[in-house]
């Protein structure tokens, strides 16, 4: 007797299946993990006013502020991305955990299966440069997915297929998060948010995201066709967008 096939499984196939179309016969293929304080529950929404001793006063590159700790009275926690076996990551809570995690997620069910202790989210401010991307990551904007797979500095990590997904993922959710592999010294297990604090397209994205989660069929899990014309039009226009924005 047979077992049937998983949900997640007919997920990959199909996604694998559309991509080969168009690319052809490709072959498949610590820092922190934020638990300043663990015991520390997270609040039910984003703070308004994180506790002073949170803060850095330092903005990371993409212009949001690092904070010294997380899961402490901050902004940034330990979050759930269900779906996965991951036991959480740490990002600013709001509109970019919505965003990161439908990142992370669709990363998990269309790209490669994740495992714990592949995503690093927040990193303590002493731990990143400063004037670089990394430092998103201390401001709860970031993370990287499986970093020792895509090491900073190296190109190519990604077969053609898993880069048409990894494009596509950026144009659905608007460009408003940027992938480390466009920057002029590489990062491919980096994904950033990129725009500022307040900035509308984030609000209206994660919005978004999360109607999506009471539609059947949308959302992070539900076949896409990255191939399609549109979609593959919108993803080449936002790809020459932020190469140029380097």
């Amino acid at each position: 007797m047979t077992t049937p096939p998983s949900r997640r499984s007919i997920l990959r196939r199909a996604t694998f299946l559309t991509a080969g179309a168009a690319v052809g016969s490709s072959l498949l293929a610590t820092s922190a993990h934020a638990a300043a304080h663990p015991q520390s529950a997270a609040p039910t929404q984003a703070l308004d006013t994180p506790h002073p001793h949170t803060l850095t006063g330092i903005r990371s590159s993409n212009g949001w502020e690092m904070e010294k700790i997380a899961n402490d009275h901050g902004t940034i926690y330990t979050r759930p991305v269900p779906g996965t076996p991951l036991e959480g990551v740490a990002v600013r809570m709001g509109d970019v955990e919505t965003v990161l995690v439908h990142l992370i997620r669709r990363f998990h069910y269309e790209i490669e299966e994740l495992r714990r202790g592949d995503v690093i989210g927040w990193r303590s401010p002493e731990t990143v440069q400063r004037d670089s991307p990394e430092s998103n990551q201390a401001s709860g904007t970031a993370v990287q997915i499986r970093p020792d797979h895509h090491p900073a500095g190296a190109r190519g990590a990604f077969f053609p297929w898993q880069l048409l997904v990894v494009r596509d993922i950026l144009a659905e959710i608007d460009g408003v998060v940027r992938w480390g592999g466009d920057d002029r010294r590489p990062n491919e297990s980096l994904f950033s948010i990129d725009v500022t604090p307040g900035d509308v397209r984030l609000t209206q994205v994660s919005d978004r995201l999360r109607l999506w989660q009471n539609i059947p069929g949308r959302g992070a899990g539900s076949p896409v066709d990255v191939t399609a014309a549109p979609r593959r039009d919108t993803a080449r226009a936002l790809e020459l967008r932020q190469r140029k924005a380097v």
